[in-house]
């Protein structure tokens, strides 16, 4: 095989593994496809695709990043989550990789919600402490899809620029 065709594989591998890695937090997604652009712009030459590219596809990936880890914040913040709520969804979050796809989605709204329990387990109203923790995970949960969604989006943007500044 010549070496630039196991080049592109290796490009190729790492954008698809950057895909995968944008909806399971153990990997890093947009990293792992900028990587893979980069790659892939090296094998060129930087020929196709060059500076401007490059650094809008850079730029995608840290706001991807960014985007990331505000938007469950912002959604657990939103519904006046506690810390431990937020210790819970990070938890959670970590549970949910050995469960398959619906830990990965399910676990952070049951980790918020356990956290901010624990965190109002000395109240009176435990009725409202169960309706807040309860609150406090959806908003937490859907913070962190928006997130993903985000990040989703902006990744086949990144690949779109790159995928045009290749056959421009």
């Amino acid at each position: 095989m010549d070496a630039s065709v196991a080049w592109w594989v290796l490009a190729v591998a790492l954008i698809g593994v950057g895909l995968a890695g944008t909806v399971l937090p153990a990997l890093p997604g947009t990293a792992l496809i900028f990587g893979g652009i980069l790659l892939g712009a090296w094998i060129d030459d930087f020929q196709r695709v060059g500076t401007w590219p490059l650094v809008a596809v850079g730029v995608l990936a840290l706001l991807s990043w960014l985007l990331d880890y505000v938007a469950g914040l912002l959604g657990a913040r939103r519904a006046g989550a506690s810390r431990l709520a937020l210790v819970g969804a990070a938890a959670g979050t970590v549970l949910g990789l050995f469960m398959g796809l619906v830990g990965v989605l399910f676990m952070p709204l049951v980790g918020a919600a356990v956290g901010e329990a624990l965190a109002r387990r000395r109240e009176a109203d435990r009725l409202g402490a169960g309706r807040q923790a309860v609150k406090v995970g959806v908003a937490t949960w859907l913070g962190m899809m928006a997130g993903m969604l985000a990040k989703v989006v902006l990744s086949f943007v990144m690949i779109g620029i790159f995928v045009a500044a290749l056959v421009a």
